[in-house]
């Protein structure tokens, strides 16, 4: 068995005699402390175990579902989750037995076996693993060199201080450069149709929206992109894989209101609003499009909405992921989007500069070391907030208005 993560690094097991022999379901006991404390851990941990009992894989299963962002944990339960996933199918295709564990998961997510054993985890953190360690030698350098520095009077741990601290925007500028150059080498593949969202005419389709949603269909997937820039795929094959699109209409008018992608087994796993991805010019041939490029059966179905005054989707069992697929007011679109507020802290944009400030004096001194600490401090401030700045200026005056607001008309 291989276990590949986005960045195709491989995980290798063999199955059988000296490798996986049987997997354990983990269920959460505590709903509401797995969600606060362990979110990856909301609908339980499977574990694949070797002969001897060892745990050596486990993967949170919230982890692995597309829709987790979008579904409640109590919509959704655990041994449901299991088979949507597709792991369920995968320890079926592996031949070997399953069975349920109530057993209580530790604070670090690991099923407490009292061996200590740290087994794999098949989880994909949003930042790589070194992107941590620089900053937190960054932060541990800054402070043990400044105060050595002033307690010691010694001008060159003050250039030691302001470059570890120059580490943090630094390595939050790689990762966001290797980012950009990743998206920009990605090109469309031939077997893929790609769908644009048609907004209805009013409706606030932004050109964040316009340019970053999307839905791509690949020969073993589906891709759904909100305005965010946010990617989950729905596998094609499989009773998880989608099976058939359902676009529901009012009861009482007829009228579209979304589009419900649905897996073998009938139940949702993604909610598009109709108002926001076919409703404007053009609509009708995108909805044309999504339904030959998947090829699975489509038909329509009557929603009573619960109140008239709400969005139609309230109540729901993926509201979430309607509000997630539609277009986004300015505002709540660079909360989201913001480095500082989504990533790596709200306050380290203001933190950041007033730390280095400490240092910022350096420029105006003649010793070499201090004028360094100075230099190497006025590169920190400008780094933590030169693209932050200029990202937010482009997108109010662009980016997160209308096309008929950017270029003046009402």
């Amino acid at each position: 068995m291989v276990v590949r993560d986005p960045r195709r690094r491989e995980r290798r097991y063999a199955v059988g005699a000296g490798g996986i022999r049987r997997a354990v379901f983990y269920l959460p006991k505590d709903l509401a402390g797995i969600v606060q404390k362990r979110p990856a851990d909301r609908w339980g941990v499977l574990a694949f175990e070797d002969e001897n009992g060892r745990d050596l894989l486990h993967v949170p299963l919230a982890g692995w579902l597309p829709e987790a962002g979008s579904i409640g944990v109590l919509d959704l339960r655990p041994d449901k989750c299991l088979s949507r996933t597709g792991l369920r199918q995968l320890v079926e295709t592996l031949g070997i037995p399953l069975t349920e564990s109530s057993q209580p998961l530790t604070a670090s997510g690991i099923p407490d076996d009292g061996r200590g054993d740290m087994p794999a985890r098949a989880f994909y953190a949003e930042l790589p693993r070194w992107h941590t360690w620089a900053r937190g030698i960054g932060l541990v350098g800054w402070f043990v060199a400044l105060v050595t520095g002033f307690a010691a009077d010694l001008s060159w741990a003050m250039t030691v201080a302001a470059g570890a601290l120059f580490l943090l925007p630094a390595a939050d500028a790689v990762v966001r450069v290797g980012a950009w150059w990743r998206n920009r080498r990605h090109g469309r593949r031939a077997e893929e149709a790609e769908i644009r969202p048609s907004p209805e005419a009013g409706s606030g389709g932004t050109r964040r929206f316009l340019r970053t949603a999307s839905l791509r269909v690949l020969p073993r997937d589906l891709v759904l992109t909100n305005a965010l820039g946010e990617e989950r795929r729905l596998g094609r094959t499989g009773t998880h894989g989608v099976a058939r699109l359902v676009r529901l209409v009012d009861a009482t008018t007829g009228e579209p209101l979304g589009v419900e992608v649905r897996d073998a087994e009938g139940e949702a796993r993604a909610l598009l609003p109709w108002r926001f991805w076919f409703a404007g010019p053009g609509g009708s041939d995108g909805w044309a499009a999504l339904v030959a490029a998947l090829g699975v059966p489509s038909s329509d179905e009557k929603y009573q909405q619960s109140r008239a005054t709400q969005p139609w989707w309230q109540g729901h069992a993926l509201a979430g992921d309607a509000r997630r697929m539609s277009a986004m007011e300015g505002k709540a679109a660079r909360k989201q989007v913001g480095w500082y507020s989504s990533v790596v802290g709200a306050n380290e944009a203001l933190i950041l500069p007033i730390f280095s400030a400490l240092l910022l004096v350096g420029l105006l001194s003649d010793e070499v070391p201090m004028f360094l600490a100075g230099v190497l401090s006025a590169l920190t401030i400008l780094l933590s907030l030169g693209p932050a700045t200029a990202s937010a200026l482009v997108s109010r005056a662009s980016y997160d208005r209308t096309p008929a607001a950017a270029q003046g008309r009402t």
